[in-house]
C-alpha cells in the first residue's frame, strides 16, 4: 500500500522530510464556512434555469448572484474570489442570457492560454447541451479561434460564431489586424470577458494593456461598447488591477 495514499498522510510526511519541511514557512488551517447561497435571480431565463437545474444546481453562491446583478445592470465588473469557487458559471450566466434575448449578441473570452480555453470552452459546450429543447433556443454557437485553429474553419467562426475563446496573442495578430473579416462580430459585441486576469511586467504587460486598448478602439469604430467581466482567483487588488487594465 501507497504509505501516501491519504492527503493527511502526505501533509505529515511533509511536515517530516528533511527537505521539504524547511522550505514550508507555516502550517495553518481554515475551518470550513457555511456557503452563502441564494435562489435563482427572477429575470434568469427559463432555459437557462431548466439547464441548471439538470445539472444538480438549485441555487446559486453570493458571488454568482451579485456577478449576474452587476452584469444585468450593464456594468463592468471582476470576480476576485477563490479557485473552483464558480467564477466561470457567474459570468457565462448573464453572457449566455443575453445571447437568448438578443440573437445578434456576440461575446469575446479571452484566456492567457490554449489550454484553459479548451478547458472553458468544453464547460461552456457542456452548459449549452443542458438546455432542452422546446425554448426555442437561438444559436448559441461558441468557438476556439486561436493557431491552432485550421484555416478551412475560420472563416466560418468570424460568421456564425456567437462566443469566440481566443487569447491576447491571437487578439494581436490574427483578429484585430484583420476586423474588416469581423465586421459582424464587432458590431454586435457585448461582452468582453478576461479570464485569469493577472499582473504582467515589463514589455509584455504594455503589450497586453495596448492590444486591450486596441481592442476597444476597434469595438468603438463599429459602433459597440462591450462591457467587461473579468475573473481571478489570485489578484490582490481586483478593482485597481481591473480598471487599469480596462481603462474604465
Amino acid at each position: 500500500m501507497n504509505p501516501l495514499n491519504t492527503l493527511q498522510r502526505l501533509l505529515d510526511f511533509w511536515k517530516q522530510d528533511d527537505e521539504t519541511a524547511p522550505n514550508l514557512f507555516a502550517w495553518q488551517t481554515t475551518p470550513p464556512r457555511a456557503a452563502q447561497t441564494h435562489p435563482f435571480p427572477t429575470d434568469l431565463p427559463v432555459s437557462l434555469r431548466e439547464a441548471l437545474t439538470s445539472r444538480n444546481i438549485s441555487l446559486l453562491y453570493s458571488h454568482q448572484l451579485t456577478a449576474w446583478t452587476h452584469a444585468r445592470a450593464r456594468r463592468n465588473l471582476i470576480l476576485a474570489t477563490g479557485t473552483a469557487s464558480g467564477k466561470t458559471l457567474a459570468y457565462n450566466l448573464p453572457v449566455l442570457a443575453k445571447m437568448s434575448e438578443d440573437p445578434q449578441a456576440r461575446a469575446l473570452y479571452l484566456f492567457p492560454t490554449k489550454a484553459l480555453a479548451q478547458d472553458q470552452y468544453a464547460n461552456l459546450e457542456s452548459l449549452q447541451s443542458s438546455i432542452p429543447f422546446g425554448h426555442n433556443v437561438v444559436n448559441l454557437k461558441s468557438s476556439i479561434y486561436d493557431g491552432d485553429t485550421p484555416q478551412p474553419h475560420r472563416s466560418s467562426i468570424r460568421k456564425t460564431a456567437r462566443i469566440v475563446l481566443s487569447n491576447p496573442d491571437m487578439l494581436h495578430t490574427g483578429i484585430l489586424p484583420h476586423h474588416a473579416n469581423w465586421g459582424e462580430f464587432f458590431t454586435n459585441l457585448k461582452f468582453i470577458v478576461i479570464d485569469e486576469a493577472h499582473t504582467y511586467r515589463g514589455v509584455f504587460g504594455s503589450h497586453v494593456a495596448n492590444v486591450i486598448r486596441r481592442l476597444k478602439r476597434v469595438a468603438k469604430f463599429y459602433g459597440a461598447n462591450p462591457q467587461f467581466i473579468l475573473a481571478s482567483a489570485t489578484i490582490g487588488n481586483p478593482k485597481e488591477l481591473a480598471e487599469t487594465l480596462i481603462e474604465e
